[in-house]
């Protein structure tokens, strides 16, 4: 399977009025004591819903979120200073954030939905997961980053511009039904567990949901296992190790997490796909691998 660079942008550019819109639109109609439907036709409903729009911040969990597409996407709707690029924000951005939501509307000081934006995400692993007692992955950085940003900012004598027990939204481009189903169940345990937590509440979108049929199995694909099994190197594995470690893994025969993924991406290939189409090592432990489709390689 092969997700093209137009196949990416349709999916981004559909985001917001396919996720974010109806979203903001039931909450807006609960707001007003309407049905949803009436929401357009409804001078409460209208307001309801710029007040909760002119309150959401949309953030870049990474440079695969395109953050910069989604917004030019969506100008008009949303603008430049509810869009943050990167999860990295310094205390200058955050007081930046807090001064211009004012400016648009001097009834509005903080920002009360946050939506974390991502590419793909095939387990959910990387993301958020629960090991050794402690809370993990992009989820737990960001949780970790508000903190100290929200104390850094009120140590100043000023306003952080994110409320106290915001509503998360997390969304990716593109998720695997084992992903989607992983971040259900830790996301659910997170907002019930999860001491520290800076949201008040938390949900999970994706813009498509590969279906679980997708992976390779046992009868259907043994043919495919086979090769995977026969050209695989260990070097992958022990280069990889201590990232390969959290998804408790013996070896990368299927990919991390043992997605067993056949896909690729238009802008990288998943270390979640079959190392026979990215891998590349040399001839020690296994066969040397060359990749089809080359992947650039975060993690070692």
């Amino acid at each position: 399977v092969y997700i093209s660079n137009a196949e990416l942008y349709r999916v981004i550019e559909a985001f917001y009025p396919e996720t974010v819109t109806p979203h903001l639109r039931r909450l807006a109609a609960k707001q007003a004591g309407i049905p949803p439907h009436e929401v357009w036709g409804s001078r409460d409903g209208v307001a309801a819903f710029k007040r909760i729009k002119r309150r959401s911040l949309f953030i870049g969990m990474s440079d695969g979120s395109r953050i910069d597409i989604m917004r030019r996407a969506n100008s008009g709707r949303i603008t430049q200073e509810q869009v943050v690029p990167m999860m990295n924000i310094g205390t200058e951005k955050w007081l930046d954030l807090a001064k211009k939501i004012k400016e648009a509307d001097a009834g509005d000081e903080q920002f009360e939905h946050v939506y974390l934006i991502d590419d793909f995400t095939a387990s959910g692993t990387t993301f958020i997961r629960f090991k050794d007692g402690e809370w993990k992955g992009k989820l737990q950085k960001f949780n970790d980053m508000l903190i100290g940003a929200r104390k850094a900012v009120e140590e100043q004598g000023k306003t952080f511009p994110i409320v106290e027990n915001y509503a998360l939204h997390i969304h990716h481009y593109v998720s695997t039904t084992q992903a989607h189903e992983a971040l259900l169940q830790r996301t659910k345990l997170a907002n019930l567990e999860w001491a520290d937590r800076t949201f008040g509440s938390i949900d999970v979108t994706q813009g498509t949901l590969l279906p679980a049929s997708l992976k390779l199995n046992l009868g259907a694909d043994d043919a495919v296992i086979a090769l995977c099994e026969k050209y695989y190197n260990h070097d992958l594995y022990l280069r990889l190790v201590e990232h390969a470690g959290e998804a408790e893994q013996a070896d990368l025969k299927m990919g991390y997490a043992d997605c067993a993924l056949p896909l690729i991406l238009e802008h990288n290939t998943p270390n979640n796909s079959i190392p026979l189409l990215w891998a590349e090592t040399t001839n020690e432990n296994g066969h040397a691998m060359q990749p089809l489709f080359r992947r650039r390689d975060r993690h070692g």
